[in-house]
């Protein structure tokens, strides 16, 4: 009866690639595709040596340059700021002269003094003259995504030092584009992903160091936002918070896939060690019925672009299932338009413990099989026990700064400081590149009938090596 069932198991899994006429390399959709779409047939040879652990000599104030001082750059102005006399911003850089001037009177404002600082506005194109100063150390990019990659890899060119917001990078040849300047170059260029530094998830992370969940199985992950009415503001008045040139809603007009994954899949990479150990290896994903946008732009303005539109590429929910070449499995998720209250889900399952966030609840298979959620004073005690040095160490300096409860400050601080040392920054480029494509390589699978499609690896071989993670260094 075993031959037989083994028998009939070996016919199906002929049936599955032969009889389909597909070969296991075509059913991941991988070579031709790379060839036909990235140009690309194999991982490129390098142009310079790895920057994993990259290092610089320490830089006693960190001259700063800001591209961009939207809603978000504005934010960011005033934590750069607090870090004085270990960082100082030189100059600002925005198309729009009324959010230049409106950073700098909040610099003015804050040190209660006329500030020194140059502004550049007026041209698109602007940004490039402060770059090229000699008197700038690392260049802050805030800017809408499809400028992230082109302004990161011009800054590395001018022997800057660079950090971008997310994501890094929209398609397979900026990723590429921004690792091989990164390499030649040796400069640093980190994503600004705050997620990976708030309370909650260092202390899953700790939790995970410490072994609490054992050996890590599954977790999952996503950006869920109800952002509908947001999405269809044009107006650049600063009051109405809105996306320069609807940049948001434009990709939602334009592409399939995950458009945000960074917040969601970042802090889960470090549970999990990618890119130290272990790696993304391939993704199916797929995109749920488009319905939200389409209803309510027929209620919008007419004199906005999207009126009555009602051909929008993007599902209301994008799904997306990555595996690791440890045999993990990360179910991702995107919905900025459907009436769901705000989650990055941050579920994370291991042999021992499965946590899962918004409300965060913890369970522990030592703890009565793990059938219940920790009451709150066990829950409490792990909390104080797990809590993470740095977040032991800064919570309440960074409470008061602020920025989506403090994460955002302790971001900068650990940026800052780490420039100040010499240290090798808490996220590398590959890093921020690994988490980022997810966007190209999501579009890919939903546009090809939702076909798993292979990660690139950006590291070339080097992620094999097991790291400890910047967030434990140098604390």
């Amino acid at each position: 009866m075993k031959n037989q069932t083994r028998r009939n198991f070996i016919k199906l899994s002929a049936l599955s690639t032969g009889f389909l006429g597909l070969s296991t390399q075509a059913v991941f959709a991988h070579d031709e595709i790379q060839k036909k779409i990235y140009g690309l047939s194999e991982t490129p040879q390098p142009i310079g040596n790895s920057a994993i652990g990259l290092k610089h000599d320490p830089i006693k104030q960190v001259r700063i340059g800001v591209i961009g001082v939207g809603n978000r750059g504005y934010g960011h102005v005033k934590n750069i700021n607090s870090l004085q006399p270990n960082a100082k911003i030189v100059a600002i850089a925005d198309v729009r002269e009324s959010r230049a001037k409106r950073a700098l009177d909040l610099l003015n404002k804050l040190n209660k003094k006329k500030q020194s600082i140059d502004l550049y506005f007026g041209d698109e194109e602007i940004w490039r003259d402060m770059v090229k100063r000699d008197d700038i150390d690392l260049i802050v990019v805030v800017t809408p995504p499809t400028e992230h990659a082109r302004m990161a890899v011009y800054s590395m060119e001018q022997n800057k030092h660079v950090v971008s917001e997310v994501p890094i990078a929209l398609t397979i040849q900026e990723s590429w584009d921004i690792i091989n300047t990164a390499e030649k170059t040796q400069r640093h260029c980190m994503m600004l992903e705050n997620c990976c530094y708030g309370e909650e998830e260092l202390w899953v992370l700790n939790m995970v160091k410490n072994n609490v969940f054992g050996s890590l199985t599954h977790a999952e992950g996503g950006y869920i936002h109800s952002l509908l009415q947001k999405l269809f503001v044009k107006s650049d008045d600063p009051a109405t918070s809105a996306y320069y040139k609807q940049w948001r809603l434009r990709l939602h007009a334009e592409m399939h896939g995950n458009l945000y994954p960074t917040h969601g899949l970042g802090p889960i990479a470090n549970y999990m060690d990618i890119g130290n150990g272990d790696r993304f290896d391939y993704l199916v994903s797929m995109d749920s019925s488009e319905e939200s946008l389409h209803q309510y732009a027929t209620q919008s303005s007419p004199d906005n672009d999207f009126y009555n539109q009602k051909n929008f590429s993007h599902g209301d929910m994008n799904s997306s299932m990555i595996k690791t070449a440890k045999g993990r499995s990360i179910l991702l998720q995107h919905d900025v338009v459907s009436p769901r209250p705000y989650s990055r889900i941050n579920a994370l399952s291991g042999s021992k413990a499965y946590h899962e966030g918004y409300p965060s609840r913890l369970s522990l298979y030592d703890e009565g099989l793990g059938h219940d959620w920790l009451n709150e004073e066990k829950f409490k005690a792990m909390q104080e026990k797990y809590e993470h040095p740095i977040w032991s160490k800064m919570k309440e300096e960074a409470q008061e700064q602020g920025g989506h409860g403090g994460m955002d400050y302790i971001m900068f601080y650990r940026l800052i400081k780490n420039l100040n040392n010499g240290y090798p920054m808490d996220m590398n480029v590959y890093n921020g590149v690994d988490w980022s494509v997810i966007l190209p390589l999501t579009k890919l699978s939903v546009e090809l009938g939702s076909v798993p499609i292979k990660f690139p690896d950006f590291t070339r071989g080097n992620w094999e090596e097991e790291r400890e993670l910047g967030f434990f260094q140098n604390i």
